[in-house]
């Protein structure tokens, strides 16, 4: 709140006539307007579509151009604060009245505040408005707002040593979600602090939804259900407790990113969704087939305000998947929409810190060389087809998860049937022999799985050279995501 409150008083300062206050948080940008009135012993006054002009004809200067002409009419100092301005711009006279405010401020004394909580600034005022962007409250304020809900009902007993994690999972969230997710939750008594985190990601999940571009993958699969894969998993154990407080305390490098290529269904996209259940942060897919739909505005707008989004309800992971389609870039290198590219680019080195992305890959040759750069992604991993051991682990990982025996099955038999498989081969072959046996009445074992092994036909057979191509790209340019390393499977 203090860099804001300069922000304030620099504008003070600098006598700026006319100032664009850009928040969605209404109560908390009048209250640090307050503050700045009370030390310089200004005056402030409101005006909104509903109710006029404050200490005026209410009814009369209800329009903008007259509520605009009567602060220049009775020279109104002090600070003056318009709710409700921006809608009304397409309006040449309420710009016009604007630029007259701007103008006609000869005494200094009064500075006319635009508050918003969407930017929309015509350009014919662009040289006249001084733009404060009022980011969410950072971790003091939220201590200090549970320290103040703690305090208002003795019933709300939330542990102290919760008190870090707590705040850290409310980053992003304004404080009238904090407050309404705190009351909604500690309003039953001694509320479990993994609870109160999961009411804490619900909050965050309909503030993106709101979006439509962005979607909320809940952290149903853990690191326990992806089979194989040993040094991408190891690297991301080793990096769960990053987004914390003691880690940014101590200093320690926060992960950017994290790109996962590889060969189509050899499990990215399933490790990409057990980062989420690992770190205990949310994850969010990032549709770009709907920003390029042109439904919510020009393709740069909207995947300008998916990165802006995002940012609002860190600590999270960014999910973008098939990076190479989804930033539109063709097999050849060049990329369809370069402002949307270069955007990126340009974000993913000035991004805050407690956003991490996870993008996977599968034509990998058509990704340019700014993308996998080191600096852009902390690791580049390859996902390659599993070998004799990975398919026996993920034959295990599906066989329990449909209740198998697992000490009926033939271990040895089935990593030979499905030499060349991928993940989701594998999977698929469970569910096929698990849904003939339902249909059966019987008993799920070994036969069944032979006769649906025997009617696959795995990618590694109809893309076999496409594969090839994939690996030998790979082969110098990513890390192997198992430990198998570059051995021929």
């Amino acid at each position: 709140m203090s860099m804001i409150l300069d922000e304030i008083r620099t504008s003070v300062q600098a006598k700026s006539p006319l100032v664009y206050l850009y928040t969605p948080e209404e109560e908390r940008a009048l209250r640090l307007l307050k503050t700045v009135a009370d030390e310089t012993g200004a005056a402030i006054r409101t005006w909104s579509c509903v109710g006029g002009l404050e200490g005026g004809d209410r009814a009369a200067t209800r329009d903008p151009v007259e509520a605009l002409q009567t602060v220049v009419r009775e020279n109104i100092a002090g600070f003056v604060v318009f709710k409700d301005l921006p809608p009304y711009f397409g309006q040449p006279e309420v710009v016009r009245a604007l630029r007259d405010v701007y103008y006609s401020n000869a005494a200094e004394q009064r500075m006319l505040v635009i508050l918003a909580a969407e930017l929309n600034l015509p350009e014919a005022l662009k040289k006249e408005v001084h733009l404060i962007e009022v980011p969410p409250p950072d971790s003091d304020e939220i201590l200090h707002q549970l320290e103040e809900i703690r305090d208002s009902d003795a019933k709300y007993n939330l542990p102290d040593t919760a008190l870090q994690e707590v705040t850290m999972a409310l980053k992003g969230l304004t404080e009238t979600e904090i407050r309404h997710v705190l009351h909604r939750v500690l309003q039953h008594g001694n509320a479990a602090k993994d609870e109160l985190i999961d009411e804490i990601f619900n909050e965050k999940k309909n503030i993106v939804k709101k979006s439509g571009y962005l979607e909320f993958s809940p952290p149903r699969w853990g690191i326990e259900g992806v089979g194989g894969l040993d040094n991408l998993k190891d690297w991301l154990v080793k990096r769960r407790r990053m987004f914390t407080p003691e880690a940014v305390a101590a200093g320690v490098p926060i992960p950017k990113g994290l790109l996962i290529m590889g060969v189509s269904g050899c499990g990215k996209s399933l490790a990409v969704k057990a980062i989420s259940s690992l770190w205990e942060i949310p994850l969010f897919r990032l549709d770009m087939n709907l920003v390029f739909s042109g439904i919510y505005g020009s393709p740069e707008e909207t995947f300008h305000r998916a990165l802006r989004t995002i940012e609002s309800v860190a600590p999270a992971v960014l999910w973008i998947d098939e990076i190479e389609n989804a930033l539109g870039i063709q097999e050849d290198g060049i990329t369809i929409s370069s402002h949307i590219f270069s955007s990126f680019l340009t974000w993913m080195q000035e991004k805050p810190p407690m956003v991490f992305i996870a993008a996977t890959a599968n034509h990998i040759q058509a990704l340019p060389a700014e993308i996998i750069r080191k600096g852009r992604f902390d690791q580049v991993f390859f996902c390659d087809l599993p070998t004799a051991d990975e398919r026996v682990e993920i034959f295990r990982i599906h066989l329990a998860r449909y209740n198998a025996n697992l000490d009926d099955f033939d271990y040895k038999m089935l990593t030979v049937q499905t030499e060349g498989w991928n993940g989701a081969e594998i999977e698929q072959a469970v569910i096929s022999a698990r849904t003939e046996a339902y249909h059966d009445g019987r008993t799920f074992n070994q036969r069944d799985l032979d006769i649906s092994i025997a009617k696959i036909v795995p990618l590694s057979e109809t893309m076999e050279q496409q594969i090839k191509t994939i690996r030998s790209w790979a082969f110098s340019r990513a890390t192997p995501a198992s430990s198998g390393g570059r051995k021929r499977r």
